[in-house]
């Protein structure tokens, strides 16, 4: 049942990353954002970092970076270990090369989509803001029917796949350790983290934000710390690691031999899994913050995308293939990650990465929760009753620890299925409403010039929607 179950999402998925498909999506949606605002990567990544630490208009609601911490949450975890691992040893070294290519473009689509999510928010009793997606393709393109579908996928790939992959890859970090049992061990993994994640999401939204604003910039300075200190150690392996990395990304007998196999590809399914750039994630945990200009929040999240994929995600690699150890096949995944920290720092290495995905996934499981509650409410079109909403979290919980027990082809396949259907969802609709995205950076930039503190107002960008905020 469940072989027949994987070889049906196996066939979906096969047909979503061929090149012409999702790959080409989202390379013509980040190259199409890029160039008409004018590698906006490049000009406003000062800007970004200097607005990345405003304090929201109002004390008590979420600031521009908290949202940013939750998403950040979501996007810095298994993928960054794990995923990386698997694209370097089943697609090459050149996967790295394409992930940074998936990051510099994807920093402009996540600019749009935060920006857009921010600019349709709406508006609590108390003040405070929510929204996403599903009330872009709602309130500015009169699609409800889209915004339901791209809530039930994110319902889908954050509280089935991605959480159950989360959980199956941080059990499976512990499998190089003597005390670990494939019996049994993977299942009191899966117990101990199903329990703390149930305590935690009882909490609400606002304690998801507390956790993550101090435990993610923790961790990932502690693992690029680690990771530059394994890099120096081995130095002298530095010029034929990146000789490497650029050889296997333009090897195009290898490439378009088999290009579902290739590191193009592996670069793209794993960039997209760690850095979540048009998936239409970030921007649930976007128009949550309280900003005074939503293109503030859209460049805030852009530099999310570069943290994750261009300082944390390239942290695993060239720590991994500094050290010398060949990535083969049947290392992917924690596997190779754990013989590249062995041969680099003994017997510490190991442990140090088992403890670095423990946090790693915590933060994703919790992170990726959060985005689902809005989603459900967006579907069912009011606020879930006490006992619907008790049972939807039970039900979470629950996935969480069957991740840990299920098996790896099954999780991974279901992940990378279900983010290959939401971006074919979420990119066309911000590409017919990125003219707004555009015209709220030009009216942040204007007021720049002037020297002013910019504020936005919906009619400066001649709006034609009715929107609870911005008036």
């Amino acid at each position: 049942m469940l072989q027949a179950l994987d070889n049906a999402i196996l066939a979906v998925t096969n047909i979503l990353y061929q090149p012409w498909f999702v790959p080409l999506i989202l390379v013509a949606g980040g190259l199409y954002f890029t160039f008409r605002m004018g590698f906006i990567q490049l000009r406003y990544f000062k800007e970004a970092c200097s607005i990345m630490f405003a304090k929201p208009e109002n004390g008590e609601n979420i600031s521009s970076f908290g949202a940013m911490m939750v998403s950040t949450a979501s996007r810095v975890g298994t993928g960054n270990i794990i995923g990386v691992s698997t694209a370097i040893c089943l697609g090459g070294p050149g996967s790295v090369f394409w992930m940074w290519i998936t990051a510099f473009f994807g920093g402009a689509t996540a600019f749009v989509e935060s920006t857009l999510a921010q600019i349709y928010k709406k508006k609590n009793p108390d003040g405070s803001s929510y929204g996403g997606p599903a009330y872009y393709m709602q309130d500015a393109l009169g699609q409800r029917w889209m915004g339901v579908v791209f809530s039930l996928l994110i319902i889908g790939i954050y509280a089935v796949g991605y959480n159950m992959l989360a959980s199956y890859n941080l059990q499976s970090t512990f499998s190089v350790f003597g005390f670990y049992r494939e019996d049994i061990t993977p299942a009191v993994i899966g117990v101990i983290l199903m329990v703390l994640f149930g305590i935690i999401i009882l909490g609400g939204a606002k304690r998801l934000t507390k956790i993550t604003e101090v435990m993610v910039p923790v961790m990932g300075f502690l693992y690029v710390l680690v990771a530059m200190i394994v890099i120096l150690l081995n130095f002298r392996n530095i010029p034929s690691m990146f000789a490497g990395i650029f050889r296997s990304a333009f090897d195009l007998k290898a490439i378009f031999g088999g290009f579902s196999g290739s590191c193009i590809m592996y670069g793209v399914k794993r960039g997209l899994y760690s850095n979540e750039a048009g998936m239409g994630s970030a921007p649930n945990a976007s128009a949550q913050a309280d900003v005074a200009h939503p293109a503030m929040q859209g460049l805030v999240q852009m530099i999310s995308v570069f943290v994750d994929t261009l300082v944390i995600c390239s942290a695993t690699a060239l720590m991994c293939l500094s050290t010398g150890v060949l990535p083969e096949a049947e290392l992917a995944g924690a596997g190779y990650v754990q013989a590249s920290m062995h041969a680099a720092l003994g017997d510490f290495g190991p442990i140090f990465i088992a403890v670095s995905l423990s946090l790693f996934a915590f933060t994703t499981l919790i992170g990726n929760y959060s985005y689902c509650e809005g989603c459900l409410e967006f579907i069912i079109n009011r606020r879930p009753s006490k006992a619907g909403l008790l049972l939807f979290r039970l039900l979470a919980t629950f996935l969480v620890f069957a991740g840990a027990v299920a098996s790896a082809g099954l999780v991974w396949d279901l992940a990378e299925m279900l983010q290959g259907m939401i971006v074919v969802v979420n990119m066309p609709a911000i590409v017919l409403l990125g003219g707004n995205a555009f015209r709220c950076l030009k009216d942040y930039s204007k007021q720049r010039r002037e020297g002013k503190k910019p504020y936005f107002h919906a009619k400066d960008i001649q709006l034609k929607e009715e929107v609870d905020f911005w008036q």
